[in-house]
This record gives structure tokens, C-alpha cells and sequence, in this order.
């Protein structure tokens, strides 16, 4: 049931919270998008890898969802 591509909702909420094993679980989750994304010149660069990790847990903690039941 469900794609297995996404996160489960669930862990989106409880990441959003703070729980830090949620926060890591999407962190796994984006890691080879991630990574690839830090490629510069055929390596990974380190420090882009650590900056875009970073700016997902950052964006984790602003993302507000709706009150409205959908």
C-alpha cells in the first residue's frame, strides 16, 4: 500500500516535530539525491553534501501544515 518511493506521512509529521529518529529517517531517505546533488567535477563535495543536509533539516523545522482536515 502506498508508494515506496515517499516518505509515510507520519514520518514527515514527526520529523517537523523535531523527533530526531524521524529527522534522520528522511535524511536517510534523501541521501543518494543528496549526494548526487553534491557532485562538483566528478567527486562529492563534502561540504555541499553537509550544507544541502543542513538546509532539508532547516526546512523540516519551518514546514507548517494546514489544521484543515483534507
Amino acid at each position: 500500500m502506498g508508494n515506496p518511493n515517499l516518505l509515510p506521512y507520519e514520518t514527515i509529521v514527526r520529523a517537523t516535530s523535531g523527533e530526531p529518529e524521524a529527522v534522520d529517517e528522511v535524511l536517510r531517505h534523501y541521501s543518494k539525491r543528496i549526494r548526487i546533488a553534491a557532485i562538483e567535477n566528478g567527486h562529492i563535495d563534502r561540504d555541499t553534501e553537509d550544507s544541502i543536509k543542513s538546509r532539508l533539516v532547516a526546512a523540516l523545522f519551518k514546514f507548517r501544515f494546514d489544521e484543515q482536515e483534507v
